[in-house]
């Protein structure tokens, strides 16, 4: 039996710019779906955070297999990996390109390069892996292709020209010589031809797409006749066959029921190898995993069972010929949160039924397996848990999915993940590009400002009168930074940023701008309350909520905090007043989601994360014991 010919591709690009349901389309097409009907949209992210926020969070992979369509009338089995677009899945992007021989970059067709296509591209560029140019999205209405297609070329030159390998920056400025393709996913429709600004592509199917991933993408360099060698580029997990590692296969072949030598690592990073059996062998048919027939040779992606502790990483190879891959490499945390157990006052009655600390150590250790890009150290706390990640959405899509599990936490500010290089401190830094009606600049460039950001370009962003700047900044001024800057733009700018690099500390940072209006008593809020206190700010309970001592309940409208009395009820009395039965109405409490109670936090304050509810509180709940504690701060800082 003649074995089919593969390629391997990853679809990359900014978040939003259609990597997903280009790859929807091509499974379409491909017949894969058969006669099931109706198929959703964006089928690859099958995830309920994914589906609700619009934007993928896992690597995923399918294989597409057409008839024929290879050398000498061999079948062509394309393997799609569908990548996260955000920088802060990175390590998905990462792992994902490991996997692959080369990338289709997708580009919105007016958005053009945006900081998230700076990201991933250069990934692919340092891995010498080709890139097929694709300008999505042609049939919008604010299409500029022209532009956009050079701000592509020009981005491909500017990233191979600082890549450190020679080889690397000359394969790099090779790329402009292939043919850039324009694209509507959701039309599922390619093209070689540019067709204009707002137009669909003159064909009337993805198969120009197809062909240019067989004819630009090389063919994996794989031996089938040599010793067998793989690496595990991802996990996943089954009820009835335990954890599942997904496996390139680099070298020979493998089938169910062989032995096999792992190569694994300790804690220190030290290689221990062991002899197991692959249990299951399983490849992918479309979305699903399914038994293979026979053997997987080189060149293809597999998933194998029945090897309980194995990780990303790790390799698998002929115990005859031990010979481990480099382990694949993942940019260092730059954000750090504190999560641990729910320690308020009215923990276990958020609905949640996950409370001990012994399960939350337990989920976050279960998320170790899967996610390479997190780190979980130990606190002075027995009860609380430091987790570095590569940005805050990537730590609070973790606490969202704990959150939905039945856990209740308790989770702190977000924090930067400094170094100490020649006894100086060095902390992170992003470059941020910001979009914004140019009514706005001013406003934008002192928020700016304020959070020690430095301007780095500014021009126009090529929508009207819109202009783009960019900064560089230190990726804790960007903390809580998203709600200022909507208000700011009043929810017209678009603001974007990746890391770059960690840089000598920048000094001290303001905080937000307003103060917490805190409970100083339990009890329920009450409506004559609030209407005494209407003036003092924005409060985030209703009444009839129920409330503890230390829960922040509002924000001030001057930078301080305040206690207050939010439980303080009508006094009867047998005198009637004439405004005694008016109507008073209360402004709209604001109802924090779980991003945005994090972005509001102080630095001596948390959030109460439950299925139910979230509440944002002071760390120190007696208010008694937070003025002692900030008498004590203060001491120390003289």
């Amino acid at each position: 039996m003649s074995h089919p010919e593969f390629r391997n591709v990853a679809i990359v690009a900014h978040v939003d710019h259609g990597k997903t349901t280009l790859v929807n389309g091509m499974l379409e097409q491909s017949g894969v779906f058969g006669d099931h009907g109706e198929v959703a949209d964006r089928v690859m992210d099958s995830g309920d955070l994914e589906s609700e926020r619009g934007i993928t969070i896992l690597a995923k992979n399918t294989s597409i297999r057409r008839k024929g369509a290879g050398k000498d009338g061999r079948d062509l089995v394309i393997n799609v990996i569908d990548t996260p677009g955000h920088a802060d899945f990175g390590g998905e992007v990462e792992r994902g390109l490991s996997m692959v021989d080369g990338v289709v970059l997708l580009i919105d067709a007016s958005e053009g390069p945006l900081p998230q296509t700076r990201f991933v591209l250069g990934k692919a560029l340092e891995a010498k892996k080709p890139v097929i140019i694709c300008v999505n999205k042609t049939d919008r209405p604010d299409a500029r292709i022209d532009e956009v297609v050079d701000e592509a070329q020009d981005l491909l030159l500017e990233l191979g020209a600082s890549l450190e390998d020679p080889d690397a920056a000359e394969a790099a400025e090779n790329l402009l010589e292939l043919p850039v393709l324009y694209a509507s996913g959701r039309a599922g429709r390619a093209s070689f031809n540019n067709p204009g600004n707002g137009g669909l592509p003159d064909n009337d199917d993805l198969q120009p797409l197809f062909d240019v991933i067989y004819d630009v993408l090389p063919e994996p360099s794989a031996d089938i006749d040599a010793p067998f060698q793989a690496q595990v580029t991802n996990l996943d997990s089954s009820s009835f066959l335990g954890r599942i590692a997904l496996i390139r296969v680099y070298r020979g072949s493998v089938k169910k029921g062989d032995n096999v030598a792992w190569v694994h690592y300790d804690s220190d990073g030290n290689e221990h190898v062991k002899n197991v059996k692959i249990a299951e062998l399983l490849v992918t048919e479309g979305l699903e995993r399914v038994p293979a027939q026979g053997e997987v040779v080189a060149g293809d992606i597999a998933a194998v069972s029945g090897i309980d502790e194995i990780m990303i990483g790790d390799t698998l190879c002929d115990p005859e010929h031990v010979e481990a891959r480099e382990r694949i490499k993942i940019d260092d945390p730059a954000i750090s949160m504190t999560i641990g157990v729910n320690t308020s006052p009215m923990a276990g009655r958020g609905g949640g039924d996950k409370l001990t600390a012994r399960m939350v150590k337990a989920r976050l250790d279960q998320e170790l397996i899967g996610n390479v890009s997190i780190k979980v150290l130990p606190t002075d706390r027995p009860d609380a848990w430091e987790v570095q990640g590569r940005g805050e959405m990537a730590l609070t899509v973790l606490i969202e999915t704990m959150r939905r599990e039945g856990f209740e936490l308790t989770v702190g500010k977000p924090q930067v993940v400094t170094k100490e290089i020649d006894g100086k401190t060095y902390e992170p830094y992003d470059h941020m590009v910001i979009d914004t009606p140019s009514e706005h600049q001013g406003a934008v460039t002192q928020l700016m400002a304020n959070r020690k950001g430095q301007m780095t370009a500014m021009g126009n962003s090529g929508a009207g009168d819109w202009v783009r700047m960019e900064f560089d900044v230190p990726s804790r001024g960007l903390i809580g930074f998203r709600t200022t800057f909507l208000t700011e733009t009043r929810g017209a700018g678009i603001a974007n940023s990746y890391s770059i690099e960690h840089r000598p500390w920048a000094g001290e940072i303001k905080g937000r701008p307003t103060g917490s209006l805190v409970a100083d008593r339990s009890g329920q809020v009450t409506a004559y309350a609030l209407t005494q206190l209407a003036d003092r700010g924005d409060f985030f309970v209703e009444p009839g909520a129920e409330t503890y001592e230390g829960m922040v309940v509002g924000a001030n409208s001057r930078d301080e905090d305040m206690d207050i009395n939010i439980t303080k009820e009508k006094k009867l009395t047998n005198m009637r007043s004439a405004t005694a039965d008016a109507t008073v109405t209360l402004a709209k409490a604001r109802t924090l989601s779980l991003d945005e109670a994090i972005e509001f936090c102080d630095d001596d304050e948390c959030v109460e994360v439950t299925p139910e509810v979230m509440r944002v509180r002071k760390v120190i709940l007696n208010s008694t014991e937070r003025g002692r504690a900030r008498s004590r701060a203060k001491q120390m800082n003289k």
